[in-house]
C-alpha cells in the first residue's frame, strides 16, 4: 500500500470538514484538545530512576514521535508542528508552576469540552469524525489547520 502524500490526508481530511460552523469550532478546539495532549503527558509522575528520571519525559517522547510522523509526510508541516508542541510544551510547564489547579485537571476540563464541540461539530455537519475511518486523522487535523495558516503566509506544505 502505498503512503498518503501530505494533501492526499489534507483532502481526505476536509471531505468530513466543509461547514463553516463544524471549521470554526475545529480552529478552537484541534489546537485545545492538542494541548491538553501534551498536558496529560507532561503531568505523568516518573520514578527517579533512568531512563525516566528526565522530568516529562513521555510529553518529550511523543512529541518527538509525532514529529516523525509529520517528518514523513511534510517537513514544512513537520517544522510547524514542532513550534506548535513546542509552543503547548512552554505553556504546560508555565501552567505547572502558576496555575492555581493541577495541570492534569486543567487539561480535563478542556478535553472533555472541547471534544463535546468536536462531536457537536460534526453533528452540523452530518460527518462523523474522520478518524473514526483512520486513528492517524487525529493527527492530521492539526496538519490541516497549520496547511491553512501555510496558504495565508505563502508556504508550500
Amino acid at each position: 500500500m502505498k503512503a498518503r502524500t501530505m494533501q492526499q490526508w489534507l483532502d481526505a481530511y476536509g471531505v468530513s470538514h466543509r461547514n463553516a460552523t463544524n471549521k470554526a469550532i475545529h480552529w478552537v478546539c484541534v489546537p485545545i484538545i492538542y494541548f491538553t495532549m501534551v498536558g496529560f503527558l507532561y503531568s505523568i509522575p516518573m520514578p527517579d530512576a533512568p531512563p525516566f528520571s528526565t522530568p516529562h519525559v513521555w510529553a518529550k517522547l511523543a512529541i518527538g514521535l509525532v514529529g516523525i510522523f509529520y517528518l514523513t509526510i511534510s517537513f514544512p508541516i513537520m517544522i510547524g508542528m514542532m513550534l506548535w508542541s513546542a509552543f503547548c510544551y512552554g505553556l504546560c510547564v508555565y501552567l505547572d508552576v502558576h496555575a492555581p489547579w493541577p495541570l492534569w485537571a486543567i487539561c480535563g476540563v478542556l478535553f472533555v469540552v472541547a471534544w463535546v464541540g468536536q462531536f457537536y461539530g460534526h453533528k452540523v455537519e452530518g460527518a462523523k469524525p474522520s478518524f473514526f475511518e483512520d486513528l492517524q486523522f487525529l493527527l492530521i487535523g492539526p496538519a490541516w489547520l497549520m496547511s491553512f495558516i501555510y496558504r495565508k503566509l505563502g508556504v508550500p506544505i
